[in-house]
């Protein structure tokens, strides 16, 4: 069953996340407290946990938030998700992928610098919350449709 290895949020955009012990999700606006909550497609970011420790073999001190994710999930196949399909968090929240990768900042970004690459303009998922709630590490996260 895939879950979430991790919640992290942000005051400031451009600024490394940090994983937090619970986010409320507000329906049309995002993580509350999160710098990229609000009116528009790209309130909640998830990355796959599987993808973040492959770019810790290189940067082992990499720590949780370092892309400016919002949610890190674990066992999840992020790899079958597309553009419409909806997530459930827990037994509430619901979020609909609304974009897969973005443009990497224009002379990229400290991790791309370090490694090579970056995974969010690849791998990162974006999306709108459905229906809001409480959720915390451990939840479960899973597609359902």
């Amino acid at each position: 069953m895939a879950t979430i290895e991790a919640i992290c949020t942000s005051a400031k955009k451009g600024i490394v996340k940090k994983a937090i012990a619970q986010a409320v999700f507000e329906k049309d606006f995002g993580i509350v407290d999160d710098a990229h909550a609000g009116k528009w497609h790209r309130q909640v970011s998830l990355l796959a946990a599987e993808s973040i420790d492959v770019v810790k073999e290189k940067l082992p001190t990499l720590k949780d938030g370092a892309f400016a994710e919002n949610i890190i999930t674990k066992g999840l196949d992020i790899t079958i998700i597309k553009v419409g399909d909806q997530l459930q968090i827990g037994d509430n929240i619901i979020l609909e992928i609304t974009q897969i990768g973005k443009k990497c900042h224009n002379d990229g970004c400290a991790i791309k610098k370090a490694t090579g690459d970056c995974i969010m303009p690849k791998e990162g998922l974006f999306a709108k919350v459905i229906a809001g709630g409480t959720a915390k590490a451990g939840d479960t996260i899973l597609p359902i449709n």
